[in-house]
């Protein structure tokens, strides 16, 4: 069974990869967005706003599936689906990396003061690694 510690997985995800996060809606809609991601506590991680539309699916149900693919060859992709758990502690500092790895940039460019960040780490309950 392939975990996040395969080193192909980690290569997924310790690269600058976009990844695509699925959550729920109310209504049993499937709603997708695009996001960065990386590893958190052994766990993947994924950053946001708190009132965003994905963040509040989670709230409401924390199932998520979370597609990282190779920039370079979108074919190579790892899923993880599970649940997440989201924690504002530590949360700007998150962004921050993020934007690090992302895109160059010491702090995340858009942070604005009045909104709250929360970090979402994902307790993987299957990991799939594709390469074709």
């Amino acid at each position: 069974m392939t975990t996040l510690d395969d080193p192909q997985v980690q290569r997924l995800l310790e690269e600058p990869n976009p990844a695509t996060v699925s959550t729920l809606n109310a209504d049993g809609t499937v709603h997708g967005t695009v996001v960065w991601a990386d590893i958190l506590d052994g766990a993947l991680a994924l950053n946001t706003a708190v009132g965003r539309h994905w963040p509040n699916n989670l709230e409401r149900d924390p199932r998520i599936t979370v597609v990282v693919y190779d920039q370079g060859n979108p074919y190579e992709y790892v899923e993880v689906r599970g649940r997440a758990r989201g924690r504002t502690e530590g949360a700007d500092q998150h962004i921050d990396r993020l934007a690090k790895k992302y895109m160059g940039a010491d702090t995340y460019p858009w942070h604005s003061p009045d909104e709250q960040r929360i970090t979402y780490l994902v307790d993987a309950e299957r990991v799939r690694h594709v390469k074709q």
